[in-house]
């Protein structure tokens, strides 16, 4: 594969990301389809070219077509999976039965691990598409900032490095500057385990603690995150970069994080059903918080602020009980 082959992408998800980053591509490519199931997000994109639900004020390049029908993205050879963990297999099912060529590239967006399975989604992909060449794409991305062209950093990740090659030079803008790295394993790890934190420090704003202790929150986050990462599959050191610590740092303060609003809502008093109809979209922490704690438990990793959330959040313990058992277990080594 060479990066001249690729002229045209398909993106599965018409939500705020797929969006985004199809705009994001839009200046050097011929065409871009958009896959999506809101009817209404897909009318506005093909005769408005904005998507008003996600991204408002976004104006779309003309050259952004969306689409209800899966079967029309199989003659692109570029196909993005952004739509969350939980529709993945489903749409990769329904891809694999269009005859998508051995050759189209598939390069996954989703931040999580599936819910029944613990798989990660570039192991989801791999089932259905054994031939085709995977990758994934993470980092500190939040789709508002990617849509308005501001700095941003990610980090690609396949084992072809002729693929990793040519995506991180169709992705490379004057705003946009992609890494790329081997650790697939690592990466998406890092993309599903900060999601389950940015909970935890919304909760800790809405509680009213203040700097010192989200601080304390966030670093000792990173270090459960790196514990839990490499006993999963991960590199250490892919932890400390823009997957792990990056990612980390703006889901647990950035107030595009949907994950830091629901938690958020939770430290301020209200109920999960009502923090979630409150946000409107998918957080994707919420069935990231129930799969990453069942990994650590067969793992048999400690993870004290990954175990409050989930007992939090699927236990009904209130949320300053759950914060105040974090500060007073047994002491011990900052190492360990």
């Amino acid at each position: 594969m060479s990066d001249n082959s690729i002229k045209s992408a398909a993106i599965l998800g018409s939500g705020s990301f797929g969006t985004a980053i199809a705009k994001l591509l839009s200046k050097d490519l011929e065409s871009l389809l958009i896959y999506g199931r809101d009817l209404e997000s897909i009318a506005a994109i093909n005769h408005e070219h904005k998507n008003p639900r996600y991204l408002k004020g976004i104006e779309l390049p003309k050259q952004i077509r969306a689409t209800s029908e899966i079967v029309d993205v199989v003659n692109y050879p570029l196909v993005i999976f952004a739509v969350p963990t939980s529709a993945t297999r489903q749409c990769a099912e329904k891809l694999a039965t269009c005859g998508l060529p051995k050759t189209t590239v598939l390069l996954s967006c989703a931040k999580g691990i599936e819910k029944t399975t613990g798989d990660r989604m570039s192991e989801i992909l791999r089932r259905f598409f054994p031939e085709n060449p995977i990758a994934v794409l993470s980092g500190p991305n939040h789709a508002e900032e990617i849509a308005t062209a501001q700095a941003t950093c990610a980090v690609i990740g396949s084992d072809n490095q002729e693929v990793a090659g040519a995506l991180q030079k169709l992705f490379t803008k004057s705003y946009f500057r992609p890494y790329t790295s081997t650790d697939l394993a690592g990466i998406e790890l890092g993309g599903a385990i900060k999601n389950v934190y940015a909970i935890a420090a919304g909760m800790s704003h809405g509680l009213g603690l203040g700097d010192n202790a989200v601080a304390a929150l966030v670093t000792r986050a990173l270090a459960e995150m790196t514990r839990l990462g490499t006993a999963l599959g991960g590199q250490p050191e892919t932890f400390s970069g823009l997957s792990g610590v990056g990612d980390l740092i703006v889901t647990c303060f950035s107030v595009h994080s949907r994950n830091h609003r629901v938690g958020l809502a939770l430290g301020q008093g209200k109920t999960l059903d009502e923090a979630i109809q409150e946000l409107g979209m998918v957080a994707e922490g919420v069935p990231n918080t129930y799969s990453i704690y069942e990994a650590a438990r067969k793992a048999n990793v400690r993870t004290p602020i990954i175990d409050a959330v989930y007992s939090i959040l699927y236990e009904g313990k209130p949320v300053a009980a759950a914060m105040t058992e974090l500060l007073t277990r047994n002491t011990r080594m900052e190492s360990e």
